[in-house]
């Protein structure tokens, strides 16, 4: 028998619970502050969440969460359009945008290789970072990989796969514990990490 009195309650709160963090408690704080909220303030919720669904798309320069074809960091004239820093997603940009700490351009991989998680070199946008460096004019490549063994592994690899690459290589420093994603990382510690990069050495 359900503890809710509403059906619909139970749904709401059966959905909210899936949400990464939400455990039924929340999610049913979550849904009854949303039931006593004024209807049109729950449906501009709804209706945010379901265009972003809908509407986002990957940036055809960078694969970066975008509105356009080009998201606006590729599009900022004032960007340093010969600095690239490769991250594994979308997260690791918002951290390291959020540092103010660098300038430059990004490369989203789409994760790092991890042949456990049947994860390999195909299934991210390596091949894409190696075309981009014939493409655009970049002097130094950036990589800002978790701390993890996979992380290490992705930059080997890619290392390896820029051998043509003309200009830096470098990866940022180590003052990311080992085993961290760059999202958790505190600002300070990781524009700090951005910022004393050293040059990728295998």
């Amino acid at each position: 028998m359900s503890e809710y009195s509403s059906i619909l309650l139970e749904n709401a709160v059966e959905a909210l619970s899936k949400l990464p963090g939400i455990g039924k408690k929340t999610a049913l704080r979550l849904a009854l502050h949303l039931l006593n909220e004024d209807a049109l303030e729950t449906e501009q919720i709804a209706d945010a969440l379901l265009k972003m669904k809908h509407n986002i798309m990957l940036c055809e320069r960078c694969h970066n969460i975008s509105d356009t074809k080009v998201c606006a960091i590729c599009g900022n004239p004032r960007r340093d359009e010969n600095t690239l820093c490769v991250v594994a997603d979308m997260r690791d940009v918002l951290a390291i945008e959020h540092t103010a700490a660098y300038n430059g351009l990004y490369h989203v991989l789409g994760g790092v290789i991890s042949p456990i998680e049947g994860i390999g070199p195909n299934d991210l946008q390596i091949e894409d970072l190696v075309q981009r460096t014939y493409r655009e004019d970049l002097k130094e490549i950036i990589l800002a990989l978790p701390a993890t063994i996979e992380g290490d592994t992705t930059n080997f690899y890619i290392y390896k796969k820029l051998h043509d690459f003309k200009g830096k290589v470098s990866v940022i420093a180590k003052g990311i514990a080992v085993g961290d994603t760059l999202e958790y990382v505190d600002e300070i510690t990781l524009g700090r990490s951005i910022q004393n990069r050293v040059r990728f050495n295998d």
